[in-house]
C-alpha cells in the first residue's frame, strides 16, 4: 500500500483514468458489434451505415489512446471489406 500523499493521489487518479478507459473501449466494442450484427444479418445496407458510425468511434479511441492507431486502421480496413463483400 502507498505510503506516500502523491502516490496515494496517482492510486486515485489510475482509478479514474481506468473506469474512463474502460468506458471507452466498451463503446467502441459496442458500435463494431452493429457493425458485426448487420454482417451477419446480410443487411448491406444497415452494415455501411453502422460501419460509417464505427470508424469515427476507433479514431476517437486512437486519439484518447485507447488504441493504437495501426490496431484501429486494421479493425476498419477489415470490416470495411467485409462490408464490400456482401
Amino acid at each position: 500500500m502507498a505510503h506516500h500523499s502523491s502516490a496515494k493521489k496517482r492510486i486515485r487518479q489510475t482509478e479514474s483514468r481506468t473506469e474512463v478507459n474502460r468506458s471507452r473501449v466498451s463503446r467502441i466494442r459496442t458500435f463494431v458489434k452493429k457493425v458485426e450484427t448487420a454482417l451477419a444479418g446480410g443487411d448491406k445496407t444497415a452494415a455501411v451505415e453502422a460501419l460509417k458510425v464505427a470508424e469515427p468511434e476507433l479514431m476517437k479511441g486512437v486519439q484518447a489512446g485507447v488504441l493504437h492507431k495501426n490496431t484501429a486502421s486494421r479493425k476498419v480496413s477489415r470490416l470495411a471489406a467485409r462490408v464490400k463483400a456482401l
